[in-house]
């Protein structure tokens, strides 16, 4: 097939482009950072590197066009043509352009929210809307305890599944700033020459930095990666989301009167409390990472608090001070005479003002651990900002004491002295070892040792942080109440005769299919245990149960695995509620559509009723964490959006519809369980299946990539899959552009029903038959025949590759048929366009990511060691096609 002229490839282009419907404002900001891209790479690559680019880029935009087997082949031989090296570069360029893409599109999405913001009540399913729907059902008396008993809590992990540096990342922040400048800037003047000078330089830095880290991150760094989350937006976020519902629900009260919304986040944390199957994860990396959160999050108080007190200059003779507030500052100056007379010199006759900078000296004193100045807990500091509102409401400047000193309280409430609430976790089988070693007496072996300081760390950070920072014990694995029970033992092991144990909330994780089955018995009987009892009637019997849907999807396959966390989720519901148990289900999402990932909203919409009651619990893992939560009005939207659903989810109407659908669909849901299980169970139950599926993927070489501190496997080898964690189970189908992970087995199942009509009603009348599809829809969408085909030909499996193909094929088939369209995603056009804006480019360097795994497979065929060239440029695709699917593991 001959090469385009210039002329043709340009015409190409525009027609794709124009094609995907993108939004102008959009495809000018792709243009604009794409040429600059382009000058860099003429100025700064090796001659003749972007004619490369843009002949790969050409060709596979001319494949994913027209489809034809020698369109791609076409394709595929530009990228084997190249000399390794170049195939490097190009594969970085291509990395580059991906990241500049992402870097539009949430400057799109930044731009949609902030439109949709000038219009009153635009987002159907913001957190004032569901409130207002919620209100019409149960009354707003009703509607407003439901509000203020509410409890968002994502968790944050260190899951390796975010393939970017932190430089990358960083100077990916410094770009979306100056693409918002060069915006802003009037056409053609200075300002709008300097941004796009300084975009050209930091895209230069973008090209010359390393895109893959040379060193795996320890614990500690990855503790401090998610500290720059929550310095840049989670700090400022969360308090501006409690801000803007209170303003939509108290209208022209907003700011003058008692705020309706009470905080209703809590952040979690397992980076440096995490354990399970990482070494590297000790009591002292739990002490550090406890140290550097509260470190972070006082700054902030303090920095807040004098923010806030320089601003509160009224005069004591315009707003005296309560007699409460005369007896705070004198109790404050006893404490510190020096600062106190400083503070008063300098602010004399505002008495709030003073009170509040002494407060900051005491945030200040606390930071230092000053133990004569220091607060003792967040509840005293919570206590003193308390007395200052109250002053200010006595003296009537109610919108003084809701105005920014409300938002400073809710960050108190929301963070404490803490920031996050560390939770640990261990697998089970851990336990018992050491257990068994305790009881054989003797000398205690170094996992004994770290084991048992794992409880002494916990007792520590409650002391010096408060008993919120830490706490949470979770235990992978959990097969029995004695699994559960175990906890308690190590603790009381650890503490030694007459010694302390820290408060513990020992949290079940239930992961394969068997365990979640399992889960109402283990908890019937773990509850029984006198710990446990007694820890229930001290909270108000209160219970965690946490939900793992990565290794149950890797169990049974992802369609067996979601009916089969629904009903798990609906019978341990309906336990708690026979036992007056306060549930919160705690759902081990991933980012990837394989692990529990997709929208939280409509997951949550789609729970069974009474599993959510206002509380909602989950995991946010890797490159999650950074796309939902790295930019303030993203965050907030997001935050938006789930605690809307959460308000829905126990609504009347929601709460019939599901059931009435679960009991309706009974008969569909059995048919798909066993069909799809029976198909899943025919692939990777075959003899041989995983040494081939690592042969036909790059498992084994993601193990090389830097991504995170904790292996990528327990310790088995690639003969067995039982071991193999579920981020690079997923990870490495999504490589291969297969995402099998997300889809294997829906076909089978659909075809198994066969009814369209019956089918086509469940999607529209069953919300988790239906966010389901829509997943699905998603995954597929992101794979491709013709390259999954390339990878499979690296087995030497027909049997296999056929499986899997077919099985593709007629899942994309059915999918299309349920939704009622002409091709996947077709309901959802903006999603589409999103995955067909990119869809070329990845497939450039899956073609580059295919020439270096046939190299690699040649080596290890004759027994040759590995080339590194080959190696590093596999690991190079790797990075970009993570950046172009936006979903790692």
């Amino acid at each position: 097939m001959r090469e385009l002229t210039r002329t043709e490839a340009i015409d190409l282009v525009g027609r794709y482009e124009a094609g995907q419907g993108i939004p102008e404002s959009m495809r000018a900001n792709v243009r604009l950072l794409g040429a600059l891209l382009g000058q860099v790479l003429r100025e700064s690559g090796s001659p003749e590197l972007f004619d490369d680019v843009e002949r790969l880029r050409i060709a596979t935009i001319q494949a994913y066009t027209d489809e034809t087997d020698e369109a791609f082949a076409r394709a595929a031989e530009i990228a084997d043509s190249f000399s390794v090296a170049r195939a490097d570069e190009v594969a970085r360029a291509f990395t580059c352009y991906f990241h500049l893409a992402n870097l539009v599109e949430e400057h799109q999405r930044v731009r949609v929210l902030r439109e949709r913001d000038r219009t009153p009540d635009a987002e159907g399913d913001s957190i004032p809307a569901a409130f207002r729907r919620l209100a019409d059902e149960i009354g707003e008396d009703a509607a407003t305890n439901r509000l203020q008993s509410l409890r968002f809590h994502p968790v944050f992990t260190a899951h390796p599944t975010e393939a970017r540096r932190r430089a990358v990342s960083t100077s990916i922040r410094r770009l979306a700033a100056l693409l918002a400048e060069h915006e802003s800037a009037p056409d053609g003047g200075s300002e709008e020459r300097r941004a796009r000078r300084r975009m050209l330089e930091e895209i230069d830095t973008l090209w010359r930095t390393a895109p893959l880290r040379h060193e795996k991150p320890t614990p500690t760094d990855e503790v401090r990666a998610v500290m720059a989350v929550f310095d840049e937006t989670l700090y400022t976020a969360v308090p501006h989301v409690y801000r803007r519902v209170d303003d939509a629900l108290q209208a022209e009260s907003a700011g003058s009167a008692a705020p309706l919304v009470r905080p209703f986040v809590r952040i979690g944390s397992w980076v440096g409390g995490d354990r399970d199957g990482n070494p590297f994860v000790t009591a002292s990396v739990t002490r550090k990472a406890a140290a550097i959160a509260s470190e972070h999050v006082l700054r902030g108080l303090e920095r807040s608090a004098e923010r806030i007190g320089r601003t509160l200059t009224l005069d004591a003779a315009t707003t005296p001070p309560s007699p409460e507030a005369v007896a705070l500052w004198q109790r404050l100056r006893a404490e510190d005479d020096d600062a106190a007379a400083e503070i008063a010199a300098r602010s004399p006759q505002e008495p709030h003002r003073q009170i509040l900078l002494m407060i900051a000296r005491k945030i200040e004193a606390t930071r230092l651990r000053n133990a004569d100045l220091a607060y003792t807990d967040p509840d005293q500091l919570h206590r003193d900002l308390a007395v200052v509102q109250d002053s200010l409401i006595t003296a009537h400047a109610p919108r003084q004491a809701y105005g920014h000193l409300q938002q400073l309280i809710w960050q108190v409430q929301t963070y404490g002295f803490h920031l996050s609430e560390l939770e640990v976790r261990q697998h089970s089988a851990v336990h018992a070892k050491v257990l068994a070693e305790l009881d054989e007496g003797g000398e205690r072996s170094e996992l004994a040792e770290e084991v048992l300081d794992v409880f002494r760390a916990v007792l520590f950070l409650q002391d010096r942080y408060g008993p919120r920072a830490a706490g949470r014990y979770i235990v992978s694995f959990t097969q029995s109440a004695d699994d559960l029970a175990a906890v308690h033992r190590l603790a009381r092991h650890a503490a030694g005769p007459g010694g302390r144990v820290p408060v513990l909330d020992v949290i079940p994780l239930f992961e394969t299919f068997a365990d979640l089955q399992a889960a109402p018995r283990i908890l019937a009987e773990i509850v029984t245990h006198p710990e446990f009892r007694a820890r229930l009637e001290a909270t108000g019997r209160r219970m965690e149960v946490m939900l793992g849907y990565s290794d149950s999807s890797k169990d049974v396959g992802p369609v067996a695995a979601t009916l089969a966390l629904y009903q798990a989720q609906a019978q341990i519901s309906a336990w708690a509620q026979e036992n007056d148990i306060e549930l919160t289900l705690f759902h081990g999402r991933g980012g990837a559509l394989g692990r529990g990932g997709g929208p939280a909203n409509s997951a949550i919409l789609a729970q069974p009723p009474g599993s959510v009651d206002g509380r909602f619990k989950l995991t946010e893992q890797g490159e999650v964490i950074f796309a939902r939560y790295g930019d303030s009005a993203i965050a907030m939207r997001h935050i938006d959006q789930v605690v809307a659903a959460m308000l829905l989810a126990s609504s009347p109407s929601i709460e019939v519809r599901n059931r009435s659908a679960a009991e309706r669909f009974a008969e569909v849901a059995e048919r798909m369980d066993q069909a799809s299980r029976a198909r899943f169970f025919e692939l990777v139950k075959a003899p041989g299946f995983a040494p081939w599926f690592a042969q036909v993927t790059p498992m084994e070489e993601i193990g090389l990539l830097a991504l995170g501190s904790r292996p990528a496997r327990r310790g088995l080898s690639v003969e067995s899959l039982a071991d193999l964690r579920a981020i690079p189970w997923v990870f490495a189908w999504t490589q291969a552009r297969i995402n099998l992970a997300g889809w294997f087995g829906l076909g089978s199942a659909l075809e198994a029903v066969g009814d369209e009509e019956v089918l086509r009603s469940a999607y529209q009348e069953w919300p988790l038959f239906h966010t389901l599809i829509d997943n699905v829809a998603m995954s597929l969408a992101k794979a491709d025949a013709r390259i999954a085909r390339r990878y499979l030909d690296l087995g030497d499996r027909d049997d296999l590759a056929e499986l899997v193909m077919s099985e593709m094929e007629l899942t994309r088939a059915w999918v299309i048929r349920v939704t009622g369209g002409a091709e996947l995603l077709g309901n959802k056009p903006v999603l589409q366009r999103a995955v067909k804006m990119r869809s070329p480019y990845v497939d450039a360097l899956s073609l580059l990511q295919l020439r270096a795994l046939r190299a690699l497979r040649a080596d290890a065929a004759t027994g040759s060691p590995a080339d590194p060239e080959q190696q590093r440029l596999l690991l190079l695709s790797v990075s970009g096609v993570a950046a172009g699917l936006q979903n790692t593991g």
